[in-house]
């Protein structure tokens, strides 16, 4: 019997450290302590994205909430989704407009990657990034008031998950040492997509029937971006990843708005 507890302590240490090396990597906020940052707790901590996206995405719900009591709904909206962008540190803005700059202006694979590489941003990625902001603001605005934080808890985990599911499916091609997201992708286990399957698909509850519709879009989104991505680098970069994820938060928005009556 003590070596069973022993053993489920273990287990619940393990994943301690794995989850808090997740929101110490993915958001700005701050964990109890820097041990996260040993290999052991790096090594799975994919798996907890999509709960980290839950929590982003409830916070951006807060802001939302708490500046309805004063503001329109624009402004609140947008508050929201500048909060969300501050926990994150913009990471996957960030990534969206690195993978737009690489893609839109690398004629051949290996000058993509390098593009990806160059922290200046072009304007394929000045564009993405404006288009996206505006266009989740948008959909977002179009929802009816009361279901707006729950649309962006649901939509901040699901579009995690699909970014791990994209991660699965490809190989990571980038083999510097100093890559920022190699780490955390060197090893993708099913227990690891089973765990950021639970914490990705069960806030889709929180927004009922049209929750569906806006899961099929992001799937398919996914399914997409990742072909694409076989085809043109012959796998993923963490800038994909990043995009992975803004893309399909906004197919899921999109799904969702579509379904609304």
């Amino acid at each position: 019997m003590e070596g069973a507890f022993s053993g489920l302590r273990e287990i619940l240490r393990r994943e301690t450290l794995r989850l808090l090396a997740a929101v110490q990597y993915f958001t700005r906020l701050r964990v109890p302590a820097r041990t996260v940052d040993s290999p052991e707790s790096l090594e799975g901590a994919v798996r907890y994205l999509p709960l980290v996206g839950a929590i982003v995405g409830a916070s951006g719900g807060a802001v939302y909430l708490a500046a309805r009591v004063v503001l329109s709904a624009g402004p609140a909206v947008l508050l929201s989704m500048a909060a969300t962008v501050i926990i994150t540190g913009a990471l996957h803005e960030d990534g969206l407009a690195d993978a737009a700059d690489g893609l839109g202006g690398g004629l051949n694979r290996e000058r993509a990657l390098e593009i990806m590489k160059d922290p200046h941003i072009g304007a394929f990625g000045a564009t993405s990034l404006v288009l996206a902001l505006l266009i989740k603001l948008n959909l977002l605005l179009a929802l009816p008031s009361a279901r707006i934080p729950a649309a962006l808890i649901a939509g901040h985990a699901l579009s995690r998950l699909v970014a791990v599911r994209v991660l699965m499916a490809l190989p990571y091609v980038r083999d510097e040492r100093d890559s920022r997201s190699k780490p955390l992708v060197a090893d993708v286990s099913r227990a690891s997509l089973a765990v950021a399957a639970v914490a990705g698909l069960a806030p889709l509850a929180l927004v009922g029937r049209s929750a569906l519709v806006g899961l099929g879009c992001a799937v398919v989104t996914g399914f997409l971006w990742r072909t694409y991505l076989r085809h043109r680098l012959g796998g993923c970069t963490g800038d994909c990843l990043g995009a992975a994820q803004q893309l399909s938060e906004i197919a899921f928005y999109l799904g969702i708005d579509a379904s609304v009556p």
